[in-house]
């Protein structure tokens, strides 16, 4: 349960709330006051969505917090036995029972209803039901209240801007209520220019019948110690300010008022006018607003001769008790900087950010994506391939139409080795687990690696490095043996000199027709020589036949730099050729898995061989 406040107070720098059906803005707005106002945790401690229970996210200062939702009243009220204020943002169809099931829970003592429009008698049963229980309704028709420095409603006050202007984020001495909750925006600003600013504002609502009336929290002003002065700001129709007028022919009000009545200008209209508000229609002399102003003047209370003297008037009263030593002026607390909205800054073009990733190989931005600046269109329309995609991707350059080509035929080389091989084991395995396509080729391509598919890397570095150092197939040969390192890309578990492998007789066929220069595919092929003296299955494999070659296709396309040659076989991104090609491969198993329920591998995993490690020498 909240702690008791004096039955003087609504609210304090703890309450909280529970909001009934989500307003972002307005639950922004009320984090942003409690900010600025320095409150330990956000006023608002859950809101009610109907149905739904989730997290809504909001800022309360620099850092993000996730405020609980709640599929009904009953639920938000056991989890947070502290919040009793309830802002129902209800439409005026449904207000009426939200705010009686409000009023009904025990620890619930305020209720904001902010819709207008609801029935009169709808609203008499409800005021009628708070009063009975000993709580308040501040609404229909209104925007809520503000307890300075400590509480805010919903949207009253407007934005953090305005709040800090009109000093509401520290308490003044001025308790202000008001009937119109657009003109106490006004008021507050004006009450903080001629005065130390105000301890607790209140729109009590345009409709005819408001939850409470303008003389019910002035009656709680005057009981609060903290407010030495009131300051009212009534309107045209019906009579409550006479309530006024009476208590101050009574000596109920002790406290210094200051009043005006809105509404005079209705005497220049030629016919009887109604205001926005429902109740804000004079139907005889004395709802008028120049006969409250007079009774209300000569009740006692101050009275401007225009609302443009509203200001002058509340100047006035306040120097005099500042004078007579009733309000003590205090030095202005500093404020805290308020945080901004970066996405509103940057719409604005106020703020920039560094972007946390950079992407210089395609545009999503404008009519058609671009690959490399190169519109899609282009690519299909001119015939490019999938190899002129993988070189605009890859390598930010349309590359020549052999090398395009090359880049195809290693993919089809690749693509598959039979389900044996242990990617394509471990995509079957997924799949007869009942796993989804995505998840069976994940588990395939977790195994490329050094045995599997990675001598593409190896081979394109240690060929390269040797070459580059001027050692001569046997020095390489004995340098390796020497640092303890197969050689990637060179040996083969079954194929041999006599058995040549297809894959990689038709790649050294392709590069020796189109390349304009193999060179290390030449060194490479008399390190073979030396290799198969000792054993004929030491042969140069298919990885690294790939890496080798394209080592060379960069080298003497005329495309790459020298340096970029070597960013490229540093950066490891050949054996991405390899992940491509058995990616279709695994795929084709998964398919056939799943195509084939009773499966086509009938014998066990156990009779299948698994590939052991074929790449050294």
């Amino acid at each position: 349960m909240a702690k008791k406040l004096p039955d003087y107070e609504l609210f304090d720098a703890n309450t909280q709330s529970i909001i009934y059906n989500l307003q972002a803005n307005a639950i922004q707005r009320m984090l942003d006051f409690d900010y600025v106002a320095g409150r330990k945790k956000p006023s608002v401690a859950g809101v009610v969505t109907v149905g739904r229970s989730t997290f809504h996210k909001a800022f309360f200062g620099p850092r993000e917090v996730l405020i609980p939702t709640y599929p009904s009243l009953d639920a938000a009220c056991k989890a947070h036995r502290n919040a009793d204020v309830v802002i129902n943002f209800s439409s005026f169809r449904s207000a009426y029972p939200t705010t009686m099931e409000c009023l009904a829970h025990r620890n619930i003592r305020t209720v904001a209803v902010i819709a207008e429009g609801i029935p009169e008698r709808y609203t008499r049963e409800m005021i009628a039901d708070a009063k009975k229980r000993g709580k308040w309704i501040i609404g229909p028709a209104t925007v809520g209240g503000i307890k300075a420095g400590g509480f805010k409603i919903a949207n009253t006050a407007g934005t953090i801007e305005n709040i800090i202007m009109s000093k509401l984020h520290r308490p003044g001495s001025v308790g202000f209520v008001s009937v119109s909750g657009g003109m106490s925006n006004e008021a507050y600003n004006i009450v903080s220019r001629n005065s130390d600013g105000v301890y607790e504002g209140i729109a009590i609502g345009g409709d005819k019948f408001p939850g409470a009336t303008l003389m019910e929290h002035i009656n709680r002003y005057e009981k609060n110690p903290n407010i030495k002065m009131i300051v009212v700001l009534g309107e045209i129709g019906g009579e409550s300010e006479y309530e006024i007028v009476d208590a101050l022919e009574k000596k109920k009000i002790k406290k210094p008022l200051v009043i005006w009545v809105t509404g005079t200008v209705q005497k220049m209209m030629p016919g009887e006018v109604q205001f926005g508000h429902a109740g804000a229609k004079a139907g005889s002399e004395r709802e008028t607003a120049d006969a409250k102003n007079a009774a209300l003047k000569k009740a006692g209370a101050v009275v401007p001769k225009s609302f443009d003297d509203y200001g002058e008037s509340i100047a006035k009263v306040y120097k005099d008790l500042v004078k007579k030593g009733v309000i003590v002026e205090k030095p202005e607390p500093k404020v805290p900087v308020m945080p901004e909205d970066f996405v509103k800054l940057k719409k604005e073009g106020r703020a920039r950010k560094a972007a946390s990733i950079v992407c210089t190989i395609s545009d999503d931005r404008g009519e058609e994506i671009t690959y490399n600046g190169v519109p899609l269109s282009k690519i299909i329309n001119n015939g490019w391939g999938l190899g002129g995609v993988i070189s605009l991707l890859w390598f930010k350059r349309k590359l020549p139409d052999y090398a395009c080509e090359f880049l195809e035929l290693v993919l089809q080389i690749t693509a598959d080795h039979g389900p044996a091989v242990s990617g394509a084991h471990n995509a079957i395995v997924a799949s007869r687990a009942g796993k989804d396509v995505m998840s069976c080729i994940a588990s395939g391509l977790l195994t490329i690696g050094p045995r599997f598919g990675g001598a593409i890397d190896g081979a394109a570095q240690n060929f390269k490095r040797a070459r580059d150092a001027g050692q001569s197939p046997e020095e390489f040969v004995k340098d390796m043996k020497a640092r303890g390192i197969n050689i990637p890309g060179i040996g083969h578990r079954i194929k041999s000199t006599d058995n040549p492998d297809v894959r990689v007789e038709l790649l050294k066929q392709f590069v020796c027709k189109n390349f304009p220069k193999h060179d290390l595919l030449d060194f490479a092929l008399q390190v073979e020589q030396v290799t198969t003296r000792k054993k004929n299955t030491l042969i140069l494999n298919v990885d690294g036949c790939i890496g080798i070659c394209f080592v060379d296709l960069m080298e003497s396309c005329g495309k790459f730099t020298k340096e970029e040659v070597q960013m490229y076989v540093d950066l490891g991104a050949l054996n991405a050729l390899f992940v491509i090609g058995r990616s279709i491969g695994m795929v084709g198993h998964i398919i056939d898995q799943k195509r084939n329920k009773q499966g086509l591998y009938r014998h066990a995993f156990d009779d299948i061989a698994y590939m052991t490690p074929e790449h050294g020498y």
